[in-house]
């Protein structure tokens, strides 16, 4: 691991290290900013997102954390003693530390799980209808008339098709909560 105070990002920042500090952060299994300013620790969040282009997540509980917050790519704020200042500015809200596992690990496997079946169950269903028109232009002789109404059509997307995409938003979880948190290696399995 790897642990940085204020003073020496100032350091790092004012003799040009940045390169340096990232390929050794790489060799880390973790780096900690402690007792830095809201713009080191925004800084940081750009650096690793610049050079590395890395997608970066950051999680804080109080105003001093906000700039981070909105600079990485994902932003988690805690509410707690500090205020409400880092849960406003964030994409996701919890109310501890201690439920980012479940956040990341459960929510996250699922969700990641369900926009993808969902992009496939998309160009499925567009594939389906484009086909459908394409064949039927051979019927017609390409004269362009129209297979369907209008109003037909608006009902086959808003009443036909829109069935399955709330079926998997509510009901769809491949796996349990309390395997995913048991095993966290099936976080990777969707990627």
């Amino acid at each position: 691991g790897l642990v940085l105070d204020g003073r020496t990002l100032s350091a790092i920042v004012q003799g040009g290290l940045q390169e340096k500090l990232l390929a050794l952060a790489q060799r880390c299994r973790a780096v900690l900013c402690c007792r830095s300013t809201p713009l080191h620790k925004s800084m940081v969040v750009r650096m690793v997102r610049g050079h590395l282009r890395a997608m970066t997540l950051s999680i804080g509980d109080g105003a001093n954390d906000v700039s981070m917050i909105q600079a990485a790519d994902v932003g988690i704020g805690i509410s707690g003693q500090e205020g409400m200042q880092a849960v406003m500015a964030s994409d996701f809200a919890i109310s501890r530390f201690k439920h980012l596992k479940k956040l990341l690990l459960v929510h996250g496997h699922w969700c990641y799980s369900r926009l993808a079946k969902m992009v496939i169950y998309f160009f499925y269903k567009n594939v389906c209808y484009v086909n459908l028109l394409f064949w039927y232009q051979f019927f017609c002789g390409f004269s362009g008339s129209t297979m369907v109404d209008y109003w037909q059509m608006i009902f086959f997307n808003l009443f036909f098709t829109s069935v399955p995409p709330l079926l998997f938003g509510v009901l769809d979880k491949d796996v349990s909560a309390e395997t995913l948190l048991r095993l966290p290696e099936l976080y990777k399995n969707g990627q």
